[in-house]
């Protein structure tokens, strides 16, 4: 038995950061991502034996942290998706500001509007747009995680990306003739 726990830990381990900055990202909890994570690796662990044959292990558990959290959401009713950031976020955004505590300030309440504008997107599009722009999902991946046609995603993804423009031209986070777009790679990375 001790032999298949250490299997299963090393398998899953390399996964771990991974798994929770998506359960984190979806519930918008500490305690909610520990508890999912939590909850999938107790399912997994049942199924441990099958783990050994799946290709890309990263994807697929994401899908069942996905699965999960669809699962849960409708079991215990409908709550909003809360797109968070963590003290690791904190720092990056701190690093990326040049030392600067003016550019520091800038960033972090460019990213505030950010996530304020991610809030008023609709669920199905914020999903997409945080797993292909924030995480780096890829769209095949994406689609095995949510089970969404890839053509599917990719309008979802446009649209978002369009009302995130929109919400952000509107309250002055973003403009046309900005030399700081956040809707950058480099910015939304910061999420």
């Amino acid at each position: 038995m001790k032999q298949a726990n250490e299997a299963f830990a090393e398998l899953v381990r390399p996964h771990l950061s991974k798994l929770y900055r998506l359960a984190y990202r979806l519930t918008g909890s500490q305690h909610d991502a520990e508890d999912l994570v939590q909850d999938v690796l107790v399912k997994v662990y049942a199924r441990r034996d099958e783990l050994t044959s799946i290709r890309e292990l990263s994807p697929w558990l994401g899908r069942v942290i996905y699965n999960q959290f669809i699962d849960d959401k409708r079991r215990y009713g409908r709550t909003p998706l809360k797109l968070v950031g963590s003290d690791a976020d904190v720092e990056d955004l701190a690093a990326t500001a040049n030392g600067s505590p003016a550019n520091a300030a800038s960033l972090a309440e460019a990213r505030g509007r950010i996530i304020e504008a991610l809030e008023k997107i609709a669920e199905e599009q914020r999903v997409v747009l945080v797993l292909h722009d924030v995480e780096g999902y890829k769209f095949k991946e994406i689609h095995e995680l949510t089970g969404v046609p890839v053509g599917t995603l990719k309008s979802r993804l446009s649209r978002a990306r369009a009302r995130l423009r929109v919400l952000l031209e509107k309250d002055g986070t973003f403009s046309e003739s900005s030399s700081c777009n956040p809707l950058d790679g480099a910015q939304i990375d910061a999420l």
